[in-house]
């Protein structure tokens, strides 16, 4: 299912712009697997040196190996590509209309803690439609989801070392929020906004409330499991570009506070659909 404007569909069943969506889908789902290689035995064994960027923001081999892994793989197998990574910024075919934004850890400050809530996000972008492709895999918690555009969204478990289980992914049909289970993260952006005071009266209003943070609220609202989600400010593209191809493809709506569907703001709500127009833009 797209969400998107109805002029932005595919081309044929699973093309968009000659490309076949299925095809580039298992790649990212091999782009994850490679990454996932190679973070997880860092995380498992404590094997891995923190430094600190210029932003105050964690970063590990893990994260800078992680990446590599990606983007080796895509400049073989797609010269005619770019790539947008978090730790090494933009290479391959700049002029490309095409993309791959990823972030190798989301969710660092969990990676070194030892917290299982970190992911590996692997997007597909393209100039003209967005994001289009999107693998959020998170090895330490057993979990995996993906999503194309007009494909659908899947989210597969596996738990203590059995079978894979896979299944659709579909946003709730809460209709009012006080009957919603939110996610909120709050964080100094809010403060610097002055709209801390609007959070909080959100998650008043909600049944329940929690704050699941990073990739995993909104996977959550794709499985049905949260019904709004609310991210901290100060994101970037590799942040939520996966996810929203994710959330939209379960039925969901995933725009910034503005209520402006993208993944190039520094803030993201996501929603089953029914609660977006419920809250309005946060801040106007």
């Amino acid at each position: 299912m797209s969400t998107g404007d109805p002029t932005d569909v595919p081309d044929g069943p699973d093309l968009l712009d000659g490309h076949d969506l299925a095809v580039e889908l298992a790649f990212a789902l091999e782009l994850a697997t490679a990454a996932d290689a190679v973070t997880l035995p860092h995380y498992e064994h404590g094997s891995f040196h923190l430094d600190w960027k210029e932003n105050r923001t964690e970063v590990t081999e893990a994260d800078r190996e992680g990446e590599l892994a990606i983007s080796s793989r895509v400049l073989a197998e797609r010269p005619h590509h770019a790539l947008y990574g978090e730790e090494h910024g933009v290479v391959g075919d700049q002029d490309s209309p095409w993309r791959w934004v990823v972030d190798p850890i989301d969710g660092t400050s969990n990676f070194v803690r030892g917290i299982p809530v970190w992911a590996t996000l692997v997007a597909l972008t393209h100039a003209q439609h967005g994001p289009v492709v999107g693998v959020v895999s998170a090895p330490a918690m057993g979990r995996r989801w993906w999503a194309a555009r007009g494909l659908g969204a899947f989210v597969e478990s596996t738990l203590r070392g059995g079978t894979p289980v896979q299944r659709p992914c579909r946003v709730s049909a809460v209709a009012a929020l006080e009957e919603a289970q939110v996610s909120i993260t709050f964080a100094k952006g809010w403060d610097d906004l002055g709209l801390t005071g609007e959070l909080v009266s959100l998650q008043q209003r909600a049944r329940r409330a929690r704050g699941f943070g990073d990739f995993w609220q909104h996977m959550l609202v794709a499985e049905g499991a949260v019904d709004l989600a609310v991210d901290a400010v100060g994101l970037m593209p590799y942040d939520v570009a996966a996810v929203q191809v994710v959330v939209e493809e379960a039925g969901g709506t995933f725009t910034d506070r503005h209520g402006v569907r993208t993944f190039e703001s520094d803030t993201a709500i996501s929603s089953n659909g029914l609660l977006h127009g419920l809250i309005g833009p946060l801040g106007g």
